[in-house]
């Protein structure tokens, strides 16, 4: 059956809602990869980028943890709710990270370490 069938089973929301949300990580580490082969050559920025990345997966399953702290107060919905704040965290830091890849318009002067688009 689909994804988004009207009458789906459960089981079948909550293995949609998992598939989605893996299908956001692959992306995530994706783009991950790519912003660390676009800077492989400055020491600096890849140590703070990669620590930044590490807090930023454990503020991730924090906040899940924290958003449905009694797991069996949610009962069979839980895995689908579960996953689908992991996708729009994912997504959320997919964007952050992007910043990287696109740039920022010229003359910003609070970039940082975003590279100039030229936009």
């Amino acid at each position: 059956m689909a994804c988004g069938s009207p009458d789906q089973s459960q089981a079948g929301l909550n293995q949609c809602a998992s598939n989605s949300a893996k299908g956001a990580d692959v992306e995530l580490n994706r783009i991950y990869a790519k912003v660390l082969a676009a800077n492989a050559t400055d020491s600096a920025f890849l140590e703070k980028f990669k620590a930044a990345q590490r807090a930023w997966l454990v503020f991730r399953d924090a906040q899940i943890a924290a958003r449905y702290p009694s797991p069996a107060d949610y009962g069979s919905v839980l895995p689908m709710c579960e996953s689908g704040e992991y996708e729009q965290l994912t997504r959320d830091r997919i964007k952050q990270l992007n910043a990287w890849i696109e740039g920022t318009e010229e003359g910003d002067v609070c970039a940082g370490s975003y590279p100039m688009s030229g936009r």
